[in-house]
């Protein structure tokens, strides 16, 4: 499958919701239960670092950061989401998506990307890790599901060779 990554854009906000939703409906990939509006969306992720994986007219797939933390000490941290609509799982869209991601937060100066992945998410784990990703450690029992199932969540995170050396 053939495809172009660029920048998102306010004009994607359908998309980005649509694929959103697909990902809130496998139970795996989110302890949302619903999409966000785009305002609040927009206002939680940082504007620099935000792409999408576009075909035919149709997006395929986003990615973005979202700052850790708003004290300036950790300024260079981020919390990394990658999103892939269902038709387009497992044909390298995540992958690519992920790698340019990862260079765009190098340019903006990031130097520690991190994940909080459901254990069962295991295509999510494979992608993270094949990426420079490594797990740290695994929260218990952090969260609960709307229908009231505790999960599990692995932290991975991901230093940067160049950034903050």
């Amino acid at each position: 499958m053939e495809f172009v990554i660029r920048e998102m854009s306010a004009a994607d906000r359908e998309e980005i919701r649509r694929i959103y939703l697909e990902g809130i409906a496998t139970g795996n990939a989110t302890f949302e239960a619903e999409a966000p509006s785009w305002e609040r969306w927009d206002a939680g992720h940082v504007r620099s670092c935000r792409l999408v994986a576009f075909c035919d007219g149709r997006v395929l797939s986003w990615a973005a950061l979202s700052p850790s933390s708003g004290r300036p000490v950790y300024a260079g941290v981020a919390e990394v989401s990658v999103y892939v609509e269902n038709d387009a799982r497992g044909l390298g869209v995540g992958s690519a998506l992920l790698s340019k991601l990862i260079a765009a937060s190098e340019r903006e100066g990031f130097w520690t990307l991190q994940a909080g992945i459901f254990p069962e998410n295991e295509a999510s784990l494979a992608l993270h890790k094949k990426h420079g990703f490594r797990v740290v450690g695994r929260r218990e029992r952090i969260g609960r599901m709307k229908d009231g199932t505790w999960r599990d969540v692995l932290l991975l995170e991901r230093r940067s060779g160049t950034v903050g050396l």
